[in-house]
């Protein structure tokens, strides 16, 4: 029995064993399982996007693999697709090791690859003026948005918009052309009977073309309406990808692009302009104009210059339209005003030597705007029924003399007109300015002109009169010294006297008078 149970043992013992072996050995030749090498990492768990996808036996086949992945869902959209896509390998060295399939792995990856897409991003289209940009989802809409911009101005639908590469551009970049509908018709009918004809009828046709120009137009045989249209901006579209959230819809496009924008604006001032007149030619109302430059302007009447600069704010929309009509109208027309220089009075005076009277005429004239505003008017054709007469207007070139305040520093003590006596003798309507200085200041010519009395004056004490070019006066009263005589001419701020407080005066102080016409008026009024 002892025998038999030790040969029991042994034979079990080498079944086991054997049993082993095989498994061993077959691990080797069976398909999934990795063999044992000393040559590193030779495993890999593989990762994407954080999540466990499987194991390969090579990391470039899971590279090969993901790329594969994503084309398969590249391709069952026709639009570009954002996708997160973080690949990571974790690599050991394994004496074996079950490999995922290479199938089950690519469906792995394509699964959590389209949970991970971010957005789809359309074919679109971005437009570009100035600034301004906007993003449409098709080229139909591009051209749809461009025509409601002229469809504002053209009621007749004359003109369409195409669009066409730029050729200033290396990219593939497209630009706008306005086009008349008609007359592409006809440019494309002419170029086929050019071909037919062999150029005999274009010769002649441009021979009849000629000839008619050569002779004068009566007024109906002008083509009145709409001539010719186009952006005043440069427009540029470029196609691009992009997610559906930064698309603007059509109608949202249409109303941001050809609505009126309020734009900062500036005008300079002409010859011959008014705040009225200014008001009319922006299209602005004057208190607007007024408000918008309160630094320098305070009323209607304010006092503007030629080339001074007014801040105006324009309507206008962000994609601007020129066009030009042609026009027939009849009217009653003023002549231009004409001028008669006199080169011995001042700008400041001017007589009316001829009153006007209006004219009547027939007119056919190229009009040009910008959007609503006329920009130019061109006559081309012109019937005067009744001829208007001008206005002749004789006006003085010479710069007439400024003044400017006689003393330096000094606080006003009595303004002009009416006041209490401020001492017996002392006049209750005073007729100029007072300024309180101390005695022995300086005293300076207001204005230049000749010295028509200097000395004593009764009630001013010691005085200077000054008489000037513009046949005003300016006198200067209750002087301690006078540095001038009668007779002698000074300039605009030469020194003439001393201030003092001789004659009726209840103090140290200068007294200033303007006279025009003999009469005292409010210096305050005259200085610079």
């Amino acid at each position: 029995m002892k025998k038999l149970t030790s040969y029991s043992k042994r034979v079990k013992y080498t079944y086991v064993k054997t049993t082993l072996v095989t498994i061993f050995v077959s691990l080797f030749f069976l398909k999934g399982y990795t063999v044992f090498e000393k040559t590193g990492e030779n495993y890999f768990h593989v990762f994407l996007n954080g999540t466990e996808i499987g194991t390969v036996g090579e990391a470039d086949r899971a590279e090969q693999l993901l790329q594969e992945a994503r084309r398969n869902i590249a391709s069952q959209s026709e639009d570009m697709i954002f996708i997160d896509a973080d690949l990571k390998l974790v690599g050991e060295e394994a004496l074996w090791g079950t490999l995922t399939g290479e199938d089950t792995m690519l469906a792995a990856m394509e699964r959590e690859l389209e949970s991970s897409i971010r957005e789809t991003s359309h074919r679109s289209y971005t437009m570009k003026v100035n600034e301004y940009m906007v993003n449409l989802s098709s080229v139909d809409e591009v051209k749809s948005l461009l025509q409601a911009a002229v469809d504002k101005y053209d009621s007749e639908e004359k003109f369409s918009v195409e669009l066409t590469h730029d050729a200033q551009k290396e990219f593939n970049v497209l630009t706008t052309e306005v086009v008349n509908r008609q007359e592409l018709t006809v440019q494309e009918e002419q170029k086929e009977e050019a071909i037919y004809a062999g150029g005999v009828q274009t010769t002649l046709d441009q021979a009849g073309a000629q000839a008619d120009q050569q002779e004068e137009k009566d007024f109906e045989d002008y083509e009145l309406g709409l001539m010719t249209m186009d952006f005043a901006e440069k427009v540029e579209i470029v196609e691009t990808y992009l997610p559906e959230n930064m698309l603007t819809p059509l109608d949202q496009a249409i109303e941001d692009v050809i609505k009126d924008q309020e734009t900062p604006g500036e005008y300079e001032v002409v010859s011959g302009d008014t705040l009225s007149e200014i008001s009319i030619k922006v299209n602005i109302p004057i208190d607007q104009i007024i408000a918008m430059n309160s630094e320098t302007l305070t009323d209607e009447n304010s006092t503007i210059r030629v080339g001074d600069k007014l801040i105006i704010t324009v309507p206008e929309p962000e994609l601007s339209v020129e066009r030009m009509e042609q026009n027939y109208y009849e009217e009653i027309y003023d002549a231009d005003v004409i001028y008669v220089d006199n080169d011995s009075w001042y700008t400041t005076q001017t007589k009316i030597l001829q009153q006007p009277s209006a004219g009547f005429r027939r007119v056919v004239a190229d009009v040009s705007y910008l959007n609503d505003r006329e920009v130019t008017r061109d006559i081309l054709k012109e019937e005067v029924v009744m001829e208007a007469v001008p206005k002749i207007v004789e006006r003085g070139t010479k710069i007439p003399p400024t003044y400017i305040k006689p003393i330096s520093g000094g606080r006003q003590s009595s303004g002009f007109g009416r006041r209490k006596s401020p001492t017996k003798g002392a006049s209750s309507y005073h007729k100029g300015v007072d300024w309180s200085v101390p005695t022995g200041t300086a005293v300076f010519a207001s204005c230049g002109g000749t010295v028509a009395k200097a000395g004593w004056g009764s009630g001013y004490g010691y005085c200077v009169y000054i008489n000037h070019e513009d046949g005003r006066q300016t006198r200067y009263g209750h002087l301690s010294k006078v540095l001038v005589k009668a007779g002698q001419t000074v300039k605009q701020g030469e020194r003439i006297a001393l201030s003092g407080n001789t004659g009726i005066s209840t103090g140290p102080h200068l007294h200033f008078e303007i006279l025009i016409n003999g009469s005292q008026v409010n210096p305050l009024k005259y200085l610079n």
